[in-house]
């Protein structure tokens, strides 16, 4: 079937023996990304009507995917070569009702992102922090930018493209947790102000950043990142900070002894 490899953690990527296969033009790069982000398994005509114009589908839009569906196969076939024994049909085959990308099991960025983070999380879990940040670093290094950054993205692949960057964000959150019990406070603080910024309704990132100042000795600091958050939820929300936040914020404010001890996450207060 040739060396098939997608990437889906930051610009398109499709390959067949090294050689990319993304169209330039938008509808068909954002077909062979719905095809992308489903291998194995058959995308129906209906799901690539609605991904590539939602609710205003050209008269005859089965013709029109055709056209794109040749053009994919072209660039495929171009990138096998002359190879025996294999086809464009056999990377992009036909299905009963759509069109479906055969992928092997490794040649996916997400499904490797995704394993190693199930393993870091697991490990960390487990008790060994040093072990995790690595996992977890490794998984996270596998991101080159936005999920499916460049694509035109129809209502399957917002969907997947939030999903990924909510794992994502999950992720990091967890390798910083690693961190955080290997004592790592102080290198941790520059970064955790980046990403509070990037995501200033994220209690989760605001509150290991709390912890960070605190351990690094910046106590009215990490008062002042409640305070601040504080102010944006109610401003935005409407909504005070959770009974948890607040419980890190008073255990701050008392020096609790606990805020020092190793911990995995916000429930520990």
């Amino acid at each position: 079937m040739g060396d098939v490899t997608i990437g889906l953690l930051g610009p398109l990527v499709v390959t067949v023996n090294g050689a990319s296969v993304v169209p330039s033009a938008a509808k068909p790069r954002c077909l062979l990304a719905l095809l992308a982000a489903s291998p194995g398994r058959e995308v129906g005509m209906a799901a690539i009507a609605d991904e590539l114009w939602e609710e205003r589908p050209p008269g005859g839009p089965t013709a029109t995917v055709q056209t794109y569906i040749k053009q994919l196969r072209g660039n495929i076939a171009a990138a096998l070569g002359p190879a025996p024994g294999v086809s464009a049909h056999d990377v992009l085959s036909r299905g009963h009702t759509g069109y479906q990308l055969n992928v092997p099991a490794g040649g996916l960025d997400t499904r490797q992102f995704e394993r190693e983070a199930r393993r870091g999380t697991r490990t960390l879990g487990e008790g060994d922090s040093d072990l995790a940040a690595r996992l977890l670093a490794t998984a996270l290094s596998r991101w080159r930018g936005p999920a499916l950054d460049g694509v035109r993205r129809g209502p399957a692949l917002r969907a997947e493209a939030l999903r990924l960057e909510e794992a994502r964000l999950t992720t990091l959150e967890t390798r910083i947790t690693a961190d955080l019990m290997r004592g790592r406070h102080t290198e941790l603080v520059s970064e955790l102000i980046g990403l509070t910024s990037r995501h200033p309704l994220v209690e989760s990132l605001h509150a290991q950043l709390m912890l960070a100042l605190h351990r690094s000795g910046r106590s009215s600091q990490a008062l002042e990142v409640f305070r601040r958050l504080r102010e944006t939820y109610v401003r935005e929300l409407g909504l005070e900070p959770s009974r948890r936040l607040q419980e890190l914020h008073r255990s701050v404010l008392a020096d609790a002894p606990q805020l020092d001890a190793p911990m995995t996450s916000l429930a520990a207060f």
